[in-house]
């Protein structure tokens, strides 16, 4: 049985509206949608990266213990953190896909402070799904160091689109409903 993990990105929480769309679209599938402790406490300003892995790890512990197929993902950070839970060098979280919605390349305006140290770790299939005036990352720029990842790539365009990719929760939940169906 396959099941979804989400985390939302950094300014938002689980009840983000395309995390609630995307978790209506995979029913019956099991998705769980997460927060960060940080959002939890009620806190603003997310934790260090040790601590938002460590959720990450725990969300995913009681799915991998029921003996499902684990697909993990979410927004911006969401997302990146779950990658770098899968791509984790000496201790990688098992999953069967990432989903990940907006992924943070770099900060708006640092090209140069890359987020992709993790990809050629990135055996499983990767859904990334970006608008194409997303401040974080280029399509051109997310096409070149997506190409360092060896599972396979899918991208998915929000024509017009920047980071918020708003008024597209219908489209990206169908995209990752059709994408976890089609991983088997």
């Amino acid at each position: 049985m396959t099941q979804l993990l989400l985390f939302p990105g950094a300014g938002s929480a689980s009840t983000h509206a395309s995390l609630v769309a995307i978790a209506a679209a995979v029913a019956p599938m099991v998705c769980v949608r997460e927060d960060f402790p940080y959002r939890k406490a009620g806190r603003r300003a997310p934790d260090r990266a040790p601590v938002l892995l460590d959720a990450v790890r725990a969300a995913a512990e009681p799915m991998l213990a029921a003996d499902s197929r684990l697909v993990l993902g979410g927004r911006s950070m969401g997302g990146r953190m779950c990658s770098l839970a899968v791509g984790d060098a000496a201790a990688p979280l098992p999953a069967v896909g990432l989903v990940l919605i907006c992924y943070p390349l770099h900060p708006p305006g640092k090209p140069e402070s890359l987020r992709v140290e993790h990809f050629p770790r990135l055996h499983v299939p990767c859904l990334f799904i970006s608008g194409t005036k997303d401040a974080f990352g280029t399509p051109a720029e997310l096409q070149q160091w997506t190409a360092t990842i060896p599972g396979p790539v899918t991208h998915e365009w929000m024509d017009g689109k920047g980071h918020d990719l708003k008024g597209c929760d219908a489209r990206i939940a169908a995209l990752v409903a059709d994408w976890v169906a089609a991983l088997g």
